[in-house]
């Protein structure tokens, strides 16, 4: 069953060539297809494979000069000192190893999460399938906004274009028809033909699967759609480079020092180059861009489990400092559950019951809604049915809730469709001719405005009365209008007033109570929420009130914002909360007008018009659920559930990542600092190393890995959502933080040397005074843990004593490994330790304390002036 040329080939000869019919194929056939031709789904491609990805952790400046540094170490004969060097290089590399991992593992699960799924016909029913089961011989059905799922040759088409520049580069999108091409026709010109990728712009159609997967013309030409983002974003690249050139101002240190201790204070070589090699790894920061990507794939997922799911990285970063979101109404702030609240005929207003798309709930007063329910089923693309005992709808929300009204008025459903015309936000109303035993009729359904300018013979101003009457109530209004028609085809110019009014339609969609919630908590965050819908102001209103924005009263419309140019939008934008009938074209105005003044905008957006918006803005939303594929692909961050409730937890799991990874940045700096100082001003006053090299490379060993990573898993902060938002270009390196980073070094050099100069003065050993300082290092770093995990507020709590179990885990593993290193024998010859005295030990521990108290007095003495 294979098709040569299908674009040139008539419609009934395609559908024979595949063995299919235009009720689509039945259940079992499908499946059998999908055992011959397999999923539908490009090849995917290969990564590198495990051994090379180890081997390439290697490849990094610092990674060399530490390989050299033991090489040179070897070369002397200091086997020890090699050993801990390679230790050093092996554990970054397995943790740059296993954080690339898991960024492939997280971007292939959000690749799966958005895999596309597609209406088809099975069994003559329309059923909506995962677009990897899809076979060929599949009929279906596609309308503006979808992504295409495979190839396929078109059967139907009302209105059709598609965008094909992924194909053909062409900017322009493509009109489409039933009409067979010439054989040859290049691939741009087969009009009569949908490619698997590209998008459907405009209109309906019905289109046989002719190719699935690699098969398809996008498949056969590289699976453009293949392969793995990278985790990078600007912030990890900024981090990056400060560390290379952070590492080359430390090496050119270290030369400088090697030099002056070997000409001025003529040490031995050997034991100098050790020293120098241990100020390197020491000041080096180098596992600190693995810490900062792992902290921020611990961000995607948690995203994820809020259901945000992350497209591009750098929307970790946006959405946590976003200072403006604006969000759509429908499905976003409300339940998207819509159902038919009120109808006003000529016969008079009526209140219509009932919860879901159940065909079931009371009309009062007693009436005839009959051809107004007609209207509402007919002029209608949606089904409802049974799923896991409850009604639900297979198409739009909308027309699933007219379906449930006509029910509930028990009108004949039945008639078959001739023509239709889809609506289309520029001519805003959809009209349907059918033949039933009525005679053949042509029913329109839209907005009001619209529909009753195509009527005759009625009072246009008192009905649009009554529909603002009902949108100030909160509904959503649509107008009904119908005439007979003796044709089979519809005449759009024969609709311009000939047709006669039936009745208006109110429907409700109630606001969730979670979005509620967390509008507020937005707003008490510094926060603006503003609402841009295309729907009538009277119901943006009614809505904006009970969802709690500010200035609810003030509604900028569509036409408002044609009025005003883009000086006067800007001026209007900020004290504006609600924006109604607006089209696509708007939001990109409006997005630019927010950013003119300098705030970071986030943009929620469904539509393929809506894809310049989602680009501008600074953090791109597209709805996981209504959302065309268009969208999601322009979009940074797609919501799983459509809600507003998962912006607000995006924001708070954005503003937690900065958060860690600014504490991961405040932890490891001054540490690193305080561990080379220690050496370098023992060089340069001709000092005994109050630590020796080996033991500074063994510390930077066993804490910079694992209390770094610690602070990566931190949970968020109280208070987090009550901060105002981070400013645009907040420098990572800001002045607090060299204060902080002086401040943390000098002490930890007091307490080193002080401890020293304690054991010395003692009479103990140099080895044992060694192992106190080293020791010392390594409870002020866990200290400075403790402390560091409350940037915003006291670390004078129980639960910052608490902690988490990551911190605690990793505690336990050092001080496990301290304790082995001071009083296990065999160790003491590798790393020159002796064991330390009980009393000396707690003395230790007391400094450690005198130093958590010292640095939390500063920093509540700094956020006192702040406040």
């Amino acid at each position: 069953m294979t098709l040569s040329n299908p674009h040139a080939t008539c419609v009934t000869d395609c559908l024979a060539g595949l063995e299919a019919g235009p009720e689509g194929l039945t259940t079992p056939e499908a499946a059998r297809r999908l055992a011959r031709y397999g999923s539908n789904s490009l090849p995917e491609v290969r990564g590198r494979g495990p051994v090379l990805r180890f081997l390439m952790q290697f490849h990094n400046v610092l990674i060399y000069v530490l390989l050299g540094a033991a090489v040179v170490t070897g070369a002397l004969q200091h086997w020890i000192d090699t050993g801990v060097i390679l230790a050093v290089v092996l554990a970054n590399a397995v943790i740059g190893f296993v954080q690339e991992g898991k960024a492939e593992a997280a971007m292939a699960a959000i690749r799966t999460m958005l895999a596309p799924k597609a209406a088809v016909l099975r069994d003559g029913q329309r059923v909506t399938l995962e677009g990897a089961d899809i076979v060929p011989g599949d009929i279906v059905l596609l309308e503006a906004g979808d992504k295409v799922p495979a190839d396929m040759r078109v059967l139907e088409a009302r209105g059709l274009a598609a965008q094909e520049a992924i194909l053909t580069g062409e900017s322009v999108p493509v009109e489409k028809e039933t009409t067979p091409v010439a054989a040859e026709a290049a691939l741009g010109d087969r009009r009569s033909m949908l490619w698997s990728g590209t998008l459907v712009t405009q209109g309906t159609a019905r289109g046989l699967v002719v190719a699935t997967g690699a098969g398809t013309e996008i498949g056969r030409i590289g699976g453009l759609l293949a392969g793995v983002e990278q985790l990078t974003t600007p912030l990890v690249a900024q981090m990056d480079h400060f560390a290379r050139w952070l590492s080359f101002l430390i090496l050119l240190c270290a030369a400088l020092l090697l030099a002056y201790g070997y000409f001025v204070g003529h040490l031995p070589f050997a034991d100098l180059f050790m020293a120098v090699v241990g100020v390197a790894v020491a000041a080096i920061p180098e596992g600190l861009p693995a810490v900062m990507t792992i902290t921020l794939a611990i961000g995607v997922q948690a995203m994820a489990r809020r259901n945000a799911i992350i497209r591009r990285l750098p929307a970790i970063e946006a959405i946590g400092s976003v200072s403006v979101i604006c969000t759509d109404k429908t499905g976003t702030l409300t339940r998207n559950e819509m159902v038919v609240a009120a109808a006003e005929t000529a016969a008079g207003a009526f209140a219509i019951a009932g919860e879901g798309y159940a065909p079931d709930g009371a009309i009062t007063p007693d009436g005839d809604l009959q051809q107004l329910a007609h209207a509402a089923a007919l002029c209608n693309d949606a089904r409802l049915h049974r799923k896991d005992g409850a009604w639900a709808v297979e198409g739009d929300p909308m027309e699933g809730a007219l379906l449930a009204f006509a029910g509930k008025t028990g009108v004949d459903q039945a008639a078959r469709r001739l023509d239709a015309i889809s609506f289309d936000s520029r001519h805003r109303f959809m009209a349907v001719l059918t033949e039933s035993a009525a005679g053949r009729l042509i029913h329109v359904k839209g907005a009001p405005e619209r529909v009753l300018r195509m009527c005759a013979g009625l009072d246009a101003g008192h009905w649009h009365d009554r529909a603002e009457a009902l949108a100030r109530r909160g509904l959503r209004v649509l107008a009904f209008a119908a005439r007979a028609e003796p044709g089979e085809r519809i005449d759009p110019a024969a609709l311009e007033g000939g047709l006669t009014f039936l009745g208006l339609v109110g429907l409700i969609d109630p606001p969730r109570t979670e979005a509620i919630d967390a509008v507020a908590e937005c707003r008490a965050a510094g926060i603006r929420v503003k609402m841009i819908t295309g729907d009538h102001a009277g119901t943006a209103t009614a809505i904006a009130r009970q969802i709690g924005l500010e200035n609810p009263d003030r509604v900028l419309t569509g036409h408002d914002l044609d009025k005003l140019d883009d000086a006067q939008l800007a001026l209007e934008v900020v004290g504006t909360s609600v924006f109604a009938r607006t089209s696509p074209e708007h939001k990109l105005r409006l997005v630019t007008a927010l950013q003119s003044h300098g705030l970071l905008v986030a943009m929620t957006g469904d539509g393929v018009n809506d894809a310049p918006a989602l680009k501008r803005a600074d953090a791109g939303i597209a709805m996981g659920l209504k959302g065309s594929e268009a969208a999601k692909e322009a979009a940074d961050l797609v919501l799983a559930d459509d809600n507003f409730a998962s912006i607000a937890a995006a924001v708070r799991e954005g503003r937690t990542v900065w958060d860690n990874l600014k504490k991961v940045i405040s932890w490891t700096l001054p540490t690193n600092a305080g561990e080379s100082m220690v050496i370098v001003l023992a060089l340069l006053l001709g000092l005994a190393l109050p630590v020796t090299a080996v033991q500074i490379l063994w510390v930077n060993l066993i804490t910079a890995i694992t209390l770094g990573l610690a602070l990566a898993f931190e949970p968020t902060e109280p208070g987090t959502m009550a901060r105002s938002p981070r400013a645009r270009l907040a420098p990572i390196l800001s002045g607090e933080l060299v204060w902080h980073v002086i401040l943390v070094a000098t002490l930890f050099l007091a307490a080193v040397f002080g401890v020293f100069a304690y054991a010395i003065g003692k009479g103990y050993p140099l080895a044992l005074a060694q192992t106190m300082a080293m020791n010392t290092l390594v409870v002020l770093e866990i200290f400075h843990l403790f402390f560091i995990r409350n940037i915003h507020s006291t670390s004078l709590t129980w639960a910052a004593v608490r902690g988490t179990r990551v911190i605690w885990t990793v505690v336990i593993i050092i001080t496990a490994a301290q304790f082995a290193v001071t009083y296990l024998a065999p160790l003491h010859a590798v790393l020159g330790t002796a064991p330390v005295p009980l009393l000396d030990g707690l003395l230790i521990v007391g400094i450690g304390g005198a130093f958590f108290a010292l640095i939390e007095i500063e920093k509540q003495i700094r956020l006192g002036l702040r406040s």
